[in-house]
């Protein structure tokens, strides 16, 4: 489904901001404007055994330590996820990864993981479904977003590895 398709059908407000592709959270920092949102930066992993997919959702800032976060959530070793299996679950490109990518996900196989110091924050930037843009999406409207797609969403503090950058 088209991304904005959905936001329009079902009245979610967003701020459009257009931009070359950005890779990494460095390359957002110098091609998007300064945004009132927090700055995510969303990891899709899997456990060892391939049982437990989950989006991960992150400031910028924070170097997740998926060894700790596999402790917490009482999961096998976690690790990223192929861009085969983005693909079949999300339907994203590696470098596209979103909160929004879960309008494809209608079997409910991912499972949500925000970082409490994101989910103060009033809105969100988030790519629609590619990398050439960013939309800032309230917190509300985000709640509407998972109430729709049927996803619950966990607010954790997630494990971050050593000294933040």
């Amino acid at each position: 489904m088209d991304i904005y398709t959905f936001l329009e059908k079902h009245g979610i407000p967003y701020e459009r901001h257009d931009h070359p592709p950005v890779f990494t959270c460095e390359q957002a920092r110098e091609m998007v404007p300064d945004l009132p949102a927090a700055e995510t930066k969303n990891l899709f992993v899997k456990d060892k055994k391939g049982k437990h997919h989950m989006l991960v959702v992150v400031g910028y800032d924070k170097s997740v330590d998926l060894r700790a976060l596999s402790d917490v959530l009482g999961v096998g070793r976690l690790g990223l996820a192929s861009a085969d299996r983005l693909k079949r679950f999300l339907g994203v490109e590696p470098g596209s990864v979103t909160l929004l990518a879960l309008i494809n996900d209608s079997e409910h196989v991912v499972e949500v993981f925000v970082d409490a110091e994101v989910w103060k924050a009033n809105a969100l930037r988030c790519h629609p479904l590619v990398n050439t843009a960013t939309l800032v999406i309230s917190r509300k409207d985000m709640e509407r977003i998972f109430g729709i797609t049927g996803h619950a969403w966990n607010v954790i503090d997630i494990p971050g590895r050593g000294t933040e950058e």
